[in-house]
């Protein structure tokens, strides 16, 4: 298992996060908590020290279901959550990153990961009104208290880093939708890297699981599984087939190494940024040793060029912003 530490912090983690947006129960097809669990567990004996969730996953199910699966080893591991996505019964979803609605998701997240402190705590989206000197100060209030140890960002646009530049060196993390099917946000991820001197982080990393090489032009997915909505495009139109285009070569690039393609896929992000953390859901114990087994290798130079090409050919350009598709 490869490890780095986490700019600005005194925290090391594997350099594979555990994501927990399956574990909300929602979305994702058939799911069921014994495997998430059974996951949790294979990932702890694997050395992956690292994990990744949201009080919006499944209304905090996700977090709830990981606090179950780590147990007493909660104080061997790094938990990250995230608040700001307000889910409003009969009223739709909203973006709300107020120091009053912060206090009171950390404290819900706190009692359903059942926990005293929070390693890092994620500001997921900004609401573009409340300023960042607000929300900031809020954490750092909270810091100071021991509920969190560190805070980050996550999808952090042009717009709030320009808000964000006299807190340089007070987040650790950000974290951005990127793939070799999803490169849009490259530019952001370098720019968050560059102007806050943050440790990148990538959700997303399969392209919701296309680049897994199961699917083909014939998938169709059922009513609980959120990849049947056209928002998910890696599964729909010109992008699902410009999409196995790169699952092709990704095929070829993975049978040189004995390895998977969502494995490779995982070393490709790996390799582009090699101080970065790849975050991939995971749903069982036997996508996590896949996973995981993209630890302790590189792709050559030729095959990170082949990657590159085809993906700038295949992958999204749209700007829309992306937080429907991860909730």
């Amino acid at each position: 298992m490869e490890y780095i530490n986490l700019k600005n912090s005194d925290l090391t983690v594997s350099r594979f996060c555990m994501g927990g947006c399956p574990m909300g129960g929602y979305g994702w097809g058939e799911v069921h908590e014994e495997d998430f669990i059974d996951a949790i567990h294979t990932a702890l004996d694997l050395g992956v020290n690292f994990f990744d969730t949201a009080d919006t996953y499944g209304l905090g199910q996700s977090e709830k279901t990981l606090s179950k699966g780590l147990g007493a080893e909660r104080q061997k591991v790094i938990i990250q959550t995230k608040f700001g996505v307000r889910v409003q019964k009969g009223k739709g979803t909203l973006i709300d990153n107020s120091p009053a609605y912060l206090q009171k998701a950390l404290e819900n997240s706190l009692r359903r990961l059942n926990t005293d402190y929070i390693d890092i705590y994620v500001v997921h989206y900004w609401d573009q009104k409340t300023p960042p000197a607000d929300f900031v100060n809020e954490l750092e209030k909270q810091k100071h208290a021991g509920k969190i140890r560190y805070y980050g960002l996550s999808n952090a646009r042009p717009e709030v880093l320009a808000l964000c530049r006299p807190f340089i060196g007070q987040f650790v993390t950000c974290q951005h939708e990127f793939s070799l099917c999803c490169r849009q946000w490259e530019a952001e991820i370098r720019q968050t890297v560059d102007i806050m001197d943050v440790t990148p982080l990538t959700w997303g990393s399969l392209g919701q699981g296309i680049l897994s090489g199961k699917y083909d032009e014939n998938t169709t997915f059922g009513e609980n599984d959120r990849r049947s909505r056209q928002i998910y495009t890696n599964f729909h139109g010109e992008k699902l087939k410009d999409n196995l285009r790169i699952v092709k070569e990704l095929r070829e690039v993975a049978a040189n190494h004995e390895k998977s393609c969502a494995a490779t896929a995982v070393r490709f992000i790996m390799d582009l940024f090699p101080m970065g953390v790849p975050i991939v859901g995971i749903k069982n114990a036997k996508q996590l040793r896949d996973i995981v087994s993209a630890q302790d290798w590189h792709l050559a130079l030729r095959e990170m060029t082949q990657l590159n090409r085809i993906s700038h050919a295949g992958a999204s350009t749209s700007k829309e912003m992306p937080w429907q598709k991860e909730i």
